[in-house]
């Protein structure tokens, strides 16, 4: 708890450093998680380039671009309510994270080195699933949390929510 708290303070002491430090941490350990228990590579055979890769990119590219949206985002719908947090969500998964995607990936194939020709082949090969995925592993939990877990957690009902939100999410 002590460690949160320090975390916090120092997110609201400089939000900017903070999200691009934690970016970029986040990018690194996923890589390393990725190499060491999805591939199973071992400390030997770990490729450190591709880990300080990832974390140069969530340090250059994510946490600021992210970071820059959240702001934007945060003016344009101003409050903390349940609706703005929806209304919020609603338009960073349907407007920002497809174009976000879409700059994403051709970074990532640009520093990995493909050529402009099969960095766009690649593109247009993996977007849709890309996509496609992130709306699965990353939104519908969060759906979940918006429209079923916090009104419980809070003591209200799901169902006193609009219906056509909770029918147009199942």
């Amino acid at each position: 708890m002590a460690l949160w708290r320090a975390y916090q303070r120092a997110l609201a002491a400089h939000p900017w450093k903070v999200q691009v430090l934690t970016a970029g941490s986040l990018m690194g350990l996923g890589d390393i998680i990725s190499q060491q228990l999805v591939e199973r590579r071992g400390l030997q055979e770990h490729q450190r380039g591709r880990t300080l890769t990832m974390v140069s990119l969530g340090c250059g590219f994510v946490g600021p671009v992210v970071g820059g949206w959240y702001k934007v985002l945060d003016r344009f719908i101003p409050g903390t309510t349940k609706v703005d947090a929806l209304k919020k969500m609603l338009l960073d998964q349907g407007g920002f994270a497809p174009c976000f995607l879409g700059c994403f990936l051709p970074l990532v194939g640009a520093l990995n080195g493909l050529s402009a020709q099969d960095n766009w082949a690649k593109l247009q090969r993996d977007y849709p699933d890309a996509l496609i995925t992130s709306y699965y592993v990353g939104r519908c939990p969060m759906c979940c949390c918006y429209l079923e877990l916090l009104p419980v957690l809070e003591g209200t009902s799901a169902l006193s929510l609009p219906h056509s939100i909770v029918s147009t999410l199942q």
